[in-house]
């Protein structure tokens, strides 16, 4: 049977523009973690007024639309539902335009852009965009994400970093605010009402970017600290001594760290015996070692706070390379390789992150001794990945025990700490019934407004903010 609307998609996006063939669809229909559906087709517009052209046909025809950029969401936000009349619109071919001014500092690109393409053509700049993750997104979906990363302590994230955007709206509006200012006091910032909002009020299709100047040189030392507290003591020393360079504070438990280690044999065991936590501390700065020797400063400080310290640090390494950050990078991949896994991604105040922590640790001793904690994360920002893990041996209902951790460890974040569930993955599908639990219903209802104008027939994405 024909279908008028994959008909009225490729007469409008060309043959290139449209995919229909189960088997091409597959990668558009399953998410890097979560989420698996069926698409009705997938849509490839290549610029601004074919992504316009695209909303406006699926509203025609009361398609609904899921948004795509590099689908490295966590959240199962950019996949659609399982009914198959959903329309993917993929971003992939809106990458052509990345426009540097190098006085200014600043870039203008597609929203299909990938970090890697935009970097690359940085480089011979001496620039770069300073959102540093392992995954590989393209830019709209960084801004619909508010992407954070591991140097978000020195940078900030997407939305400390965007000076100007383009979005159509759900009905196919366009709306540009593609400044490059970084200091416009003007009323709304529009922009802003997009950012982390994961594309059901519009899609990304251009961004401003601001960019930083690319790091001279970097140093890195990974220090074993006794337990939390001596983490956080940690923390504290460095950014008073050390707060204009310091530009990364990633820490690794002994369980996490043990995994790696274990899946991951061309890797190098930095302590003979596994302190319980390894902080990753780097420095980084655009002066010349000539000028100022990251290396000497980082193992000179962090010397003074061993001495002082005592037993709370149990040892302290010093590299100029990534030898520490390929341990922290491989952490997820090896936690996968271990087992079955539940991936909490969520924050509170940095001070309490020690005992938000050990409570989590005695709840699973005490009622779930059969799953192992293996956290990690961005303590430096607050943030922390609480990646549980079992043998599937031990569980016969795998939903019903996700579904209780998800509950508990929640509530223990949001209400007994005032934290998130969600520190930089977004809201998804997969913790949907966390955001309509804990929302303030004032800001739901102001998102049911602003959702009202900028999508009318409510046809983008599968995620309910109002």
């Amino acid at each position: 049977m024909s279908d008028r609307l994959v008909e009225a998609l490729t007469q409008a996006l060309g043959d290139r523009g449209v995919i229909t063939d189960a088997a091409d669809r597959v990668r558009y229909e399953e998410g890097w973690r979560y989420g698996r559906g069926t698409a009705r087709c997938v849509a490839r517009p290549a610029s601004s007024d074919e992504v316009a052209a695209t909303l406006r046909l699926c509203r025609e025809h009361a398609a609904r639309v899921v948004v795509q950029g590099a689908n490295t969401g966590l959240v199962a936000a950019s996949t659609p539902d399982q009914s198959g009349a959903m329309v993917v619109v993929s971003l992939e071919r809106l990458n052509k335009t990345i426009d540097v001014d190098v006085e200014a500092r600043t870039a203008l690109v597609d929203g299909g852009v990938l970090l890697s393409q935009l970097n690359e053509a940085l480089a011979p700049h001496g620039l770069w965009f300073p959102v540093d993750l392992g995954a590989d997104p393209q830019i709209g979906g960084m801004v619909a994400t508010n992407t954070g990363g591991t140097r978000l302590l020195k940078y900030g994230d997407v939305r400390h970093n965007l000076l100007g955007a383009e979005i159509v709206l759900g009905d196919g509006r366009v709306v540009s605010q593609l400044n490059r200012l970084r200091k416009n006091n003007t009323g709304l910032d529009m922009k802003q009402l997009f950012v982390g909002t994961t594309g059901v009020f519009g899609v990304v299709t251009r961004a401003v970017l601001q960019l930083a100047p690319k790091p001279a040189q970097r140093a890195t030392a990974l220090v074993g600290c006794r337990d939390g507290a001596a983490v956080v003591a940690l923390l504290s020393a460095v950014e008073k001594d050390l707060g204009d360079v310091l530009s990364a504070f990633e820490v690794m438990s002994s369980n996490a760290l043990d995994a790696v280690l274990r899946h991951q044999p061309n890797l190098r065991r930095p302590f003979a015996e596994l302190p319980a936590y390894s902080a990753l501390v780097e420095l980084s700065s655009t002066l010349p070692a000539a000028s100022l020797a990251l290396s000497d400063v980082l193992e000179e400080r962090l010397g003074a706070h061993l001495e002082a310290a005592e037993d709370a640090i149990v040892d302290v390494l010093i590299a100029d390379g990534d030898e520490f950050w390929q341990l922290r990078h491989h952490i997820s991949e090896s936690l996968r390789s271990d087992g079955r896994m539940l991936a909490f991604d969520v924050s509170v105040p940095r001070s309490q992150l020690p005992v938000f922590t050990d409570q989590v640790a005695a709840l699973l001793a005490a009622e779930f001794p059969f799953v192992r904690l293996c956290d990690y994360g961005h303590w430096g920002d607050g943030g922390t990945h609480l990646n549980l893990v079992w043998q599937a041996a031990d569980v016969s209902d795998e939903a019903a025990l996700k579904a209780t951790l998800q509950d508990r460890i929640y509530e223990l974040a949001v209400v007994g700490h005032g934290g998130s569930y969600s520190a930089e993955h977004g809201v998804g599908p997969h913790n949907q019934r966390f955001y309509d639990r804990y929302a303030d219903g004032e800001v739901k209802a102001l998102c049911r407004v602003i959702g009202a104008h900028c999508d009318p027939a409510g046809m983008l994405g599968t995620v309910r903010l109002g």
